[in-house]
């Protein structure tokens, strides 16, 4: 007797629900209903895309026809012009004035006798930037910061006798020879301020109209000096000179006769007090 292999009596299993819809969908390539959402999302992306852009542009448009209220910026802005008075001092000693520097365009320029000019010309030297920081900064040569103070030669180079480092003695033949020397930045921002205000950061000190400043190298214990009453007077006085306005006004005339008279009436002289200390 043949006997049949076992295999053979076997039948053959059917295939799952399952798999006869994934054989569908792959044949077909993705089904009905996947082929007709497909161009809806497509089309409503770009609708989508046109809203927007619409909107934008309105909204362009409404802020280009409404600006916002401009916001008063911090003094001095640029166009401003303030005056300040500078002295700069070692070990008991007042250094000389630094140099004016006619080739700088920045918003810091000193005049004589160690005046300096705020006149922002932008953003990095106006407003809250306009710090005694800043001022060293653009005035060539000059370094202060709470580490070091150097000041500069005439022409603007390095110049060693004249560059302290905090900590270090003061050098002989100043009246504080051999004690250990700090660097201090001290302002006095009225002229009814008695005691300066001391900081070791020259830019937490913003220039106003009219502020006494003094950089030092001094031992501790020790306090600054305001400037010379020649730098308060030359920027007192430079103050003036720069809100002084020129208005023509129209001599009166007579008529006698055919003939003109004109009378001439001279302008009044004004003198002003600066305040000691």
């Amino acid at each position: 007797m043949v006997v049949a292999p076992f295999f053979s009596s076997v039948a053959p299993v059917a295939k799952s629900a399952t798999g006869k819809w994934v054989s569908r969908v792959g044949a077909s390539g993705g089904g009905k209903t996947y082929k007709r959402s497909r161009p809806s999302n497509y089309y409503g992306a770009l609708i989508l895309i046109v809203v927007l852009g619409l909107l934008a542009t309105v909204w362009a448009r409404y802020d280009y026809q409404h600006p916002a209220p401009a916001v008063a910026s911090t003094p001095p802005a640029v166009g401003t012009t303030w005056f300040a008075a500078l002295s700069v001092q070692a070990c008991g000693k007042t250094l000389p004035d630094l140099s004016p520097d006619p080739t700088n365009r920045g918003g810091f320029t000193i005049q004589e006798p160690n005046v300096i000019r705020v006149s922002p010309v932008s953003a990095a030297d106006a407003g809250n930037n306009a710090t005694l920081g800043q001022f060293a900064a653009e005035y060539p040569g000059l370094i202060a910061s709470s580490t070091e103070l150097a000041i500069p030669t005439r022409n603007g180079a390095t110049n060693p006798s004249t560059t302290y480092h905090d900590g270090q003695a003061c050098p002989t033949r100043t009246p504080y020879a051999g004690r250990t020397g700090h660097i201090v930045f001290a302002y006095w921002s009225t002229f009814g301020q008695k005691k300066p205000v001391i900081t070791t950061n020259p830019s937490a000190i913003k220039f106003v109209q009219y502020m006494r400043v003094t950089m030092a190298f001094d031992p501790t214990g020790v306090v600054p000096r305001p400037p010379s009453q020649a730098s308060v007077v030359a920027m007192v006085k430079a103050g003036q000179a720069s809100t002084v306005t020129t208005t023509t006004t129209p001599s009166p005339t007579t008529t006698l006769k055919g003939a003109t008279t004109t009378t001439t009436t001279p302008a009044a002289s004004t003198t002003t007090t600066v305040p000691k200390g």
